[in-house]
């Protein structure tokens, strides 16, 4: 079993300063909670940038701030969000590709999300696989429903995106895919072997579906994107809080966790500088 890859999904697009006072906002907060992420034992660190006013941005300029006070720091592997928020044009979303991380998401279907569509057409999901492969960006596929797994599947044929895939199933968001166990085997089971997977649980599916992942062998996304309280009614102290509840599962659990230079090598993922 390869060791543990924890993700840190620091900010999210959607919580708010009021929902979780501890959230991450301005670059320098989002580089040193990923540094304490990586402190805690992340190895990879999703990020949403926000505007000077806390909005959700996708500027290119912003996501290089914040790529670039990270690396100064650790050597995570920095995965910019290619989701943005719902209103988020195409053209915006793609602007953190511009600075060639080694790695980031890949949405590849349209689902309810809230009160929200988050829309993908196949023209669109081409369109970021295209441009990952040709700046030689390891993309995550987040899978919100069965059909997207079909959907990379698809995109596989066609030579967009290379095996082996790897997948974060997003499971418990309203509107799309449960968070039970359950959800978590059938996407498990549909995809090809030798991909890797993580999930990232939302709210109260964050805990057990981050323990059964480990257990299976999968890999763990965890941070105030998903999950702003450490237990009910308890708000988390911080991203790192929730990091280091994992680690300590995993220790319990006999599952060593990787470096950044580790999950590098069971991703396939080639450093960039």
């Amino acid at each position: 079993m390869d060791k543990l890859i924890i993700t840190a999904a620091l900010t999210g697009a959607e919580v708010m300063k009021e929902q979780q006072p501890a959230l991450p906002i301005s670059p320098e907060e989002i580089a040193s909670a990923a540094y304490e992420c990586f402190l805690s034992g992340a190895s990879i660190v999703h990020i949403h940038a926000r505007d000077s006013s806390g909005r959700p941005t996708q500027s290119r300029e912003v996501y290089r701030d914040i790529m670039e006070r990270i690396r100064s720091k650790c050597d995570l592997i920095f995965q910019p969000s290619t989701g943005g928020a719902v209103w988020h044009k195409v053209e915006e979303r793609a602007q953190p590709l511009d600075l060639d991380p080694e790695m980031a998401t890949l949405s590849t279907g349209t689902c309810n999300f809230g009160h929200d569509v988050f829309f993908n057409s196949e023209e669109t999901i081409e369109y970021f696989a295209h441009k990952m492969k040709k700046r030689g960006i390891k993309p995550e596929i987040e899978v919100f429903e069965r059909g997207m797994i079909e959907n990379a599947l698809r995109l596989q044929k066609k030579g967009l995106i290379e095996s082996p895939i790897h997948f974060d199933f997003v499971l418990g968001v309203p509107g799309a895919s449960p968070g039970n166990i359950e959800d978590l085997i059938h996407m498990v089971n549909a995809i090809p072997a030798g991909s890797t997977w993580t999930v990232a649980g939302i709210g109260r599916n964050e805990l057990p579906l981050a323990t059964f992942a480990i257990l299976l062998g999968g890999h763990v996304r965890v941070g105030f994107e998903d999950n702003v309280y450490y237990a009910k009614g308890e708000l988390a102290l911080s991203n790192a809080q929730l990091v280091q509840r994992v680690v300590r599962i995993a220790r319990e659990l006999g599952r060593e966790v990787a470096t950044p230079s580790e999950a590098r090598a069971i991703l396939g993922i080639r450093r960039k500088d």
